[in-house]
């Protein structure tokens, strides 16, 4: 049966593994990051699947509907393991540890650096209202932990400070645009560096992570 709706393909599917929703979501994200979000119509997503224009609207109303999706894909699996990665026991700085390592290896996980999409200057939009909160959720996330640090380890942070663990872990979307073949212990050591913006050691914690 066919996983598509609307009507028939232009050409067979170069991703058919995927159901359709997911295949235009993927040629969107590639489009998206390699030729330009401005650039890119629906038409020419579209053809990239092999699709008529008109079954893009079947699965997404909008383009910005489908870049609305992919941003929030960006933190969504992060904010999901939230819970768990707050309650577990030990220090807060282990926590920490945990949620940059796990954060920043979803931000490379990714097949496109979907990341870079954050400073489109359309995000700004009402439309974007519901990514705006849920990365807003997950910086204030970083931002309890952080005071946790604090007060465990004795530390005056100044409110620029609070910040850094979160902004560390988001410098793996320009270091994947710099540079290649990436190696497979960089989430590790984000979330080091992660630690080490608020001086603290990592190497106390990395055992208990």
């Amino acid at each position: 049966m066919s996983n598509t709706v609307g009507r028939p393909r232009l050409k067979q599917s170069q991703r058919p593994s995927m159901e359709a929703a997911d295949e235009i979501l993927d040629a969107a994200a590639e489009l998206f990051t390699t030729r330009g979000y401005s650039a890119t119509s629906t038409r020419r997503i579209a053809e990239s699947v092999g699709l008529q224009q008109a079954s893009i609207y079947h699965y997404f109303a909008t383009k910005q509907s489908i870049l609305r999706t992919l941003l929030l894909s960006t933190v969504e699996t992060t904010l999901a393991a939230l819970p768990g990665l707050l309650a577990s026991e030990g220090h807060a700085a282990a926590r920490l540890h945990s949620l940059a390592r796990f954060d920043s290896a979803q931000l490379l996980a990714s097949t496109w650096n979907l990341g870079a999409l954050y400073l489109l200057p359309e995000v700004r939009g009402s439309e974007f209202d519901d990514f705006t909160r849920a990365r807003r959720d997950l910086r204030d996330a970083y931002a309890t932990l952080v005071d946790e640090v604090a007060t465990e380890e004795g530390l005056a942070l100044s409110t620029v400070q609070r910040e850094l663990p979160f902004r560390v872990v988001e410098t793996v979307i320009s270091i994947r645009m710099d540079s290649e073949g990436l190696p497979s212990t960089l989430s590790g050591e984000i979330a080091d560096a992660a630690l080490r913006a608020l001086g603290v050691a990592s190497d106390r914690w990395v055992a208990a992570v």
